[in-house]
């Protein structure tokens, strides 16, 4: 009989191992590089030639005119604007640009003051949060301010099939 040294298990996948593993939860490597100056046998490199990159966050983008949501309570936040829908939870975030979001649910309590939103996302995937408010009054806002910012910013990508003739000269009296 032979014997197997080592284990014969495959290594487990799925975000409890890799949170990388779902898309949008953890954010991109960053393209940054530090810049080095060329350097040749012959020529010695001037401090005007070595170009400096700018360290830290990128300036910020002039926001457009137009509706804005956010929540947050003392570990959950969500922002919802023209860029997209951004989630985060203690200290993991995530964001879906409104291309990337099939639909966005609401739901508030029967009881209690957890107002829950859940990003859906076209590849069948969801993300809920639960934003803790001070009064159930908030919620009538948060969703007010919700269905303005969808109403501004996501498009229903499903879009009316065109008439066929038949269908058009059966409209027409």
């Amino acid at each position: 009989m032979e014997q197997r040294i080592g284990s014969s298990s495959q290594p487990l996948e799925g975000a409890g191992f890799d949170p990388a593993f779902i898309p949008g939860l953890t954010s991109p490597v960053s393209g940054e590089t530090e810049s080095v100056p060329k350097e040749t046998e012959d020529t010695e490199v001037t401090p005007e030639e070595v170009v400096e990159e700018p360290a830290g966050e990128p300036a910020e983008e002039e926001a457009p005119e137009g509706p804005v949501f956010e929540a947050s309570d003392r570990r959950a936040r969500i922002v919802a604007d023209h860029r997209g829908v951004r989630l985060s939870l203690d200290d993991q975030a995530c964001e879906f640009r409104w291309d990337e979001i099939g639909a966005i649910e609401t739901e508030t309590p029967r009881f209690g003051k957890r107002y829950t939103i859940t990003v859906h996302t076209p590849d069948r995937r969801w993300y809920p949060i639960e934003i803790e408010a001070k009064s159930r009054a908030s919620f009538e806002e948060w969703d007010g301010q919700i269905d303005a910012v969808l109403d501004a910013y996501f498009e229903d990508e499903t879009p009316e099939a065109p008439k066929t003739e038949e269908e058009e000269s059966d409209e027409t009296p």
